[in-house]
């Protein structure tokens, strides 16, 4: 199983209407064929740390990730959620013990940013740098 949550913080000219339209694209994504449990809704962790909502989805496993990562319904959602985000961060685990696997993932990610750019420039500017969107130089 590899999960990836995410947790944010909306712009703050986003309206509540906004949020929930946003919030609603993204419980749509995290309901995909190739998600095996997904969650949205608000970051009830340390205030302190900035952020306001979370997105949880786990897939059973890396071609499940690819399927995922290239879901029509994912990828017409996300321009309607990434310029809204003011912050974005990532968390990723897995109970596969295979070593390369956050390589492997890593790869899935960056073969999505090279074959959609403007995708990986979007993130590139919410990111607090927990998501790869360039290939380490």
């Amino acid at each position: 199983m590899i999960v990836n949550l995410l947790r944010f913080r909306f712009k703050d000219d986003v309206s509540a209407e906004q949020q929930d339209e946003v919030l609603t694209t993204m419980r749509r994504t995290a309901s995909v064929e190739s998600v095996v449990f997904g969650s949205v809704g608000r970051d009830i962790g340390d205030p302190a740390e900035g952020f306001t909502h979370a997105y949880c989805a786990a897939v059973a496993d890396l071609p499940a990730l690819e399927r995922y990562l290239h879901d029509p319904v994912h990828l017409a959602g996300d321009p309607n959620i990434l310029p809204y985000f003011d912050r974005l961060s990532a968390v990723r685990f897995s109970d596969d013990p295979a070593p390369d696997l956050a390589a492997r993932i890593e790869e899935l990610h960056l073969a999505k940013v090279r074959l959609y750019p403007d995708w990986g420039r979007a993130l590139a500017e919410i990111t607090d740098h927990t998501i790869v969107t360039e290939p380490a130089v």
